[in-house]
């Protein structure tokens, strides 16, 4: 007989990995799936400050804790990356890029989010020859070389504090008259004496030969156009919700589509599906924020379980 968990939560990152912990200490039978543990965080080779408990962490040391912390609790584990989620015979169905099938009573998606592409000529062809979103993973590859960092918030600043300590030089790169980064970061970066910024600019093509090696942007303010000879073009320029897989007509998006939820609970369109973290249209995306929309979500997808086997209630379509 095909085993029905009391809930399936999608995603291995802050959102997700709390969402676990809290739905194992509630006591649910829960299983976890996900690509990878980390989701952003894994991404952040930067200090982190602002996470109480820790004056500074990186994110990979960060989300290594919760990692060994949710491989403690009674959850199962899955790594793979969900496809489809629909909702048969009032029980939910979760399909996976392995193809493997699981069932739950309840779903929670915190799924996150992935970085945006900049969508220019070049941009696809030079992934992995010179053009990266991960500085964590990418960043000693252009030891002693000259990059840029396209976009002008704190993501930005902090991957090229965080590559001034491989590269020699790094531009920043922003395309409004000035950037959004924080004060602190800002100083940050020109402490390191080796950033640059460039604000006000249209970007136009990534250009190379085998490996990508000139970036061609317009400077609006001259109205020219210009080149930078680089061996490397960071990408920072935000993040898209990871949600294709949910797309069917399940719950409701925002324009920038976003799972719309109700903010106190938690809880999607549909009975039995909660959100949380950077997946959802929440208005703050920041760690102890996710983490805490996990914790959330875990509570009243309890309190929805635990509802429906005390009236047994049979679930609807």
């Amino acid at each position: 007989m095909f085993k029905i968990y009391d809930v399936i939560i999608i995603g291995g990152g802050p959102a997700g990995i709390t969402a676990g912990i809290y739905c194992s200490r509630q006591k649910l039978s829960s299983l976890l799936i996900t690509k990878s543990f980390g989701g952003q965080m894994s991404r952040k080779a930067v200090n982190i400050e602002n996470y109480p408990g820790f004056e500074s962490i990186s994110g990979i040391d960060l989300i290594k804790k919760f990692e060994n912390q949710i491989k403690k609790q009674s959850i199962e584990i899955e790594i793979d990356i969900v496809s489809k989620v629909k909702k048969t015979n009032g029980t939910f169905s979760i399909s996976t890029k392995g193809k493997k099938n699981f069932k739950a009573k309840a779903v929670i998606v915190a799924s996150g989010a992935d970085p945006r592409k900049l969508e220019i000529p070049g941009e696809k062809k030079f992934i992995g020859k010179g053009v990266s979103y991960c500085a964590l993973c990418d960043g000693p590859m252009f030891s002693n070389k000259v990059v840029a960092v396209i976009g002008g918030g704190n993501s930005a600043f902090e991957t090229a504090i965080a590559l001034s300590n491989y590269t020699s030089k790094i531009f920043i790169m922003e395309t409004g008259k000035e950037v959004r980064a924080d004060i602190e970061n800002q100083e940050k970066a020109k402490k390191t004496k080796k950033i640059e910024v460039l604000t006000n600019v249209s970007l136009k093509k990534i250009t190379g030969k085998k490996f990508l090696d000139t970036l061609v942007y317009f400077d609006k303010k001259n109205k020219q156009e210009k080149s930078l000879m680089i061996s490397g073009v960071f990408i920072e320029i935000g993040y898209q919700p990871a949600d294709t897989f949910i797309k069917d007509h399940l719950v409701e998006f925002n324009e920038m589509d976003e799972i719309k939820i109700n903010s106190r609970t938690c809880e999607t369109k549909i009975p039995g599906i909660f959100a949380a973290g950077d997946v959802t249209d929440i208005k703050t995306k920041q760690i102890i924020v996710a983490c805490g929309e996990g914790a959330k979500a875990a509570f009243f997808t309890s309190k929805y379980i635990k509802n429906i086997l005390t009236n047994n209630e049979k679930f609807k379509n």
